[in-house]
């Protein structure tokens, strides 16, 4: 049986750089070009300690129908056409809270809100009315999730009560509510899913 050896630890630390850096000339690099990474001491040595990404694996769905196919992939579509507005809502939520802090009078809050709000009719109006009744469904929807309140609180707490029921009214027009929550559990489960696939870059 042939003798065991133990590995120095600067033999390891050697080698563990020379594969960092085979592929880069020597007269470029630079400490920004350089990685460090965690250790941890394992037997009497120091080892990196990466932390690898979950993988995740997503089977094959099966469909009863043509129609249950058509409609899971109109959903995929109109996810990818609705999230990043959701998105958007929910950032600019989070901007507009926060600016309205620094605000003492009511007058200051009510013009900041109406300046705010005539930059995103400029920006985002003629995008949104693109939408289609569907889309415009799964965007209250998304709205919710992704800021925890529905299109008529967020319109409530930042316009009044009157601009929320005139903008219910509105969208009821239209077969919409801008009451709807989120359900992920019941009949927004599929969409929840999806939306997990969308956001790790697999649909």
């Amino acid at each position: 049986m042939g003798r065991m050896f133990k590995v120095d630890g600067n033999i390891v630390l050697a080698l563990l750089m020379a594969i960092a850096i085979q592929n880069v000339d020597a007269q470029e690099i630079s400490p920004d070009s350089l990685f460090l990474y965690p250790s941890v001491f394992l037997d009497g040595e120091y080892v990196p300690h990466i932390k690898i990404e979950d993988v995740v694996k997503v089977g094959k769905r099966r469909f009863k129908n043509r129609r249950e196919m058509s409609q899971y992939y109109r959903m995929i579509y109109n996810l990818k056409k609705t999230y990043p507005y959701a998105q958007i809502a929910k950032y600019k939520l989070l901007e507009i809270n926060e600016n309205l802090k620094t605000l003492k009078t009511d007058r200051e809050k009510k013009e900041y809100i109406e300046k705010a709000e005539k930059e995103l009719r400029n920006q985002f109006e003629k995008e949104l009315t693109k939408l289609t009744i569907s889309q415009g469904k799964m965007l209250i929807k998304l709205i919710d999730r992704e800021t925890g309140r529905t299109s008529y609180e967020l319109v409530k707490e930042l316009k009044g009560g009157f601009s929320a029921t005139f903008w219910q009214g509105i969208a009821r027009l239209f077969g919409s509510n801008l009451k709807t929550k989120f359900d992920p559990q019941g009949e927004d489960k599929i969409l929840n899913e999806l939306i997990f696939l969308y956001e790790q870059g697999l649909i």
